[in-house]
């Protein structure tokens, strides 16, 4: 095989809480997962079928600071958990999807709220307004083996210690099996892969010097301040 004629771009990874790295190959988000969410946002929360966009991997940020971004006035917060998976496929049933999950991760799907706007109106893909540089704050993975498969519990975002965000897993309309066999028919999973399962109501803006605090009680606290 020949020389790369540019250096090749680093492996994105993400610290894994008992020790190592998860190495990154792709990030799907699902929209509008929680019903309080949908109709914040002006939609209808009935279980229609899920939708997925996607982040790069190189907008997961592991940093705990998170740069305000340039061309937005409006820029919000969306607290998420986040699977990893350790295999994958296509076609794969929703009974055996978990067997799939390495582990569990808090996240946030930070948005250019009036960009992605402008692009709804438009009918333009979301990328300008989700998949910018640091737009994907994550915490550590924690393994099954460590944690079990996450199915409830309250997850929560403040800001500055004001809650802002307040949901439970057990209000997801399409539960994480449900996802990954989902997604697994219009894509091949694999190995790498992570899932952003959707937020909570309660979006809202943030603004340079504000702290953001995830917390999911069997992950703890991702703690990310706006820079």
């Amino acid at each position: 095989m020949s020389e790369y004629v540019i250096p090749a771009p680093p492996i994105t990874s993400i610290p894994v809480a008992s020790g190592g790295a998860f190495p990154v190959r792709r990030v799907y988000c699902v929209g509008r997962n929680y019903a309080a969410h949908a109709i914040e946002m002006g939609h209808d929360p009935d279980r229609e079928p899920p939708f997925f966009f996607q982040k790069n991997p190189d907008n997961l940020n592991t940093t705990g600071r998170f740069p305000y971004p340039p061309r937005t006035s409006d820029v919000h917060h969306e607290a998420e958990l986040a699977v990893a998976l350790k295999s994958g496929g296509t076609n794969i049933p929703v009974e055996h999807a978990l067997d799939h999950v390495y582990g569990y991760a808090l996240s946030l799907d930070m948005t250019r709220r009036d960009l992605q706007g402008e692009m709804k109106m438009a009918g333009r893909p979301w990328e300008i307004g989700k998949a910018f540089e640091h737009s994907a704050p994550i915490g550590p993975i924690h393994t099954v083996t460590d944690v079990g498969h996450l199915e409830e519990g309250a997850i929560t975002l403040r800001v500055n210690g004001a809650l802002r965000q307040e949901g439970n897993l057990n209000q997801l309309i399409w539960k994480t099996p449900e996802m990954i066999s989902y997604l697994s028919e219009y894509f091949e999973l694999a190995a790498g892969d992570v899932i952003m399962t959707g937020t909570p109501s309660g979006v809202g803006p943030v603004s340079q010097g504000d702290v953001m605090d995830v917390e999911l009680a069997a992950l703890g606290k991702l703690s990310v301040t706006v820079t």
